[in-house]
């Protein structure tokens, strides 16, 4: 028995997987962390939904955009994946300073153009610039895509996003050095049988006075409290509008059951209250008002002369 309980002792402990240790650059330090990405998805998440509405109806044919991926990387990254033709809407976000940048892939643009001018939505099989023309087209599309932008912003900050330029060349696309970090926000797009990407190029040196804002918590609380509002306001207008029965009151009695029950045409009830007494004006079953009989424009009416305080009601 002692044996076996050695022999469990000096058994060697289980093998314990340890987690790889990744580098820390500290010259080249990290701007966005994980759930400052995680809100921006978020964000996006929302624009996607109802862009995706807009070139529904816009394009007239099935249109989907959801968001694939977000990640921190240095803008050379950005700027080298990029190739001729392309679609970058350079568009300023204020009151934030700064550029950001909306990559639109080539074949979803051709497909857009296609579809307005009355095609199916196709793209093309050979990659050329765009024209004068088709870079219009592009523009107002844009505009209105842009346009969906400020509200799912709302809960971080009241943004009013403004469509520069577009640019078909890749190397007009500098906009900051480097080795400056951005936020990339891609979000997957199809229109019919084109798919392709719209990525959000967010440089850090833009976002920064508001990347503390940059929280689920924070952008969801604010989300509540923008709902919470909307909440009161269309109860308070409901209210409004309700309809509720008021009337009035002129006096009480008491009588046997055998008097009610023998009761013929002419007979006279006495109530409790005089010619000259205060009516009682009820709203629902509560009595809310003491008011003056009359007539008004040859119907009758009552006059109020005083309200039922909440004191008062609790007391009666």
């Amino acid at each position: 028995m002692m044996s076996g309980d050695a022999d469990v002792a000096n058994d060697p402990p289980p093998m314990v997987k340890s987690k790889e240790a990744r580098p820390y650059d500290f010259s080249n330090p990290t701007k966005f962390n994980r759930e400052q990405l995680r809100t921006l998805e978020s964000i996006f998440d929302n624009f996607a939904r109802s862009t995706s509405s807009f070139l529904t109806g816009y394009l007239r044919t099935a249109a989907h955009l959801e968001v694939s991926s977000s990640e921190e990387i240095m803008y050379r990254d950005f700027n080298v994946a990029l190739a001729n033709p392309v679609i970058l809407s350079m568009v300023e976000l204020a009151p934030l300073k700064g550029t950001v940048i909306a990559d639109m892939s080539s074949n979803i643009g051709y497909a857009i153009i296609d579809r307005i001018l009355g095609g199916p939505g196709l793209g093309i099989s050979k990659m050329r610039d765009f024209s004068e023309i088709e870079k219009i087209l592009l523009e107002r599309v844009m505009l209105q895509i842009l346009s969906f932008l400020p509200e799912p912003w709302e809960g971080v900050l009241s943004l009013r996003p403004r469509l520069e330029k577009i640019e078909t060349n890749a190397q007009f696309a500098q906009i900051i050095a480097p080795t400056d970090k951005v936020a990339l926000v891609v979000l997957t797009i199809k229109i019919g049988s084109s798919e392709g990407n719209i990525s959000f190029c967010l440089p850090h040196r833009v976002l920064e006075p508001i990347v503390d804002r940059l929280y689920t918590r924070f952008w969801y609380g604010q989300q509540e409290e923008e709902n919470k509002d909307m909440y009161r306001e269309r109860l308070e207008v409901e209210l409004e509008r309700a309809r509720i029965p008021v009337s009035v009151q002129v006096g009480k009695s008491k009588i046997m059951v055998s008097d009610f029950v023998n009761m013929q045409v002419g007979d006279i009830i006495p109530l409790d209250s005089y010619v000259t007494s205060d009516v009682n004006v009820l709203v629902g079953s509560m009595h809310k008002f003491h008011a003056k009989p009359g007539t008004s424009r040859g119907k009758f009416a009552v006059q109020i002369t005083d309200l039922i305080e909440r004191e008062e009601l609790k007391n009666g």
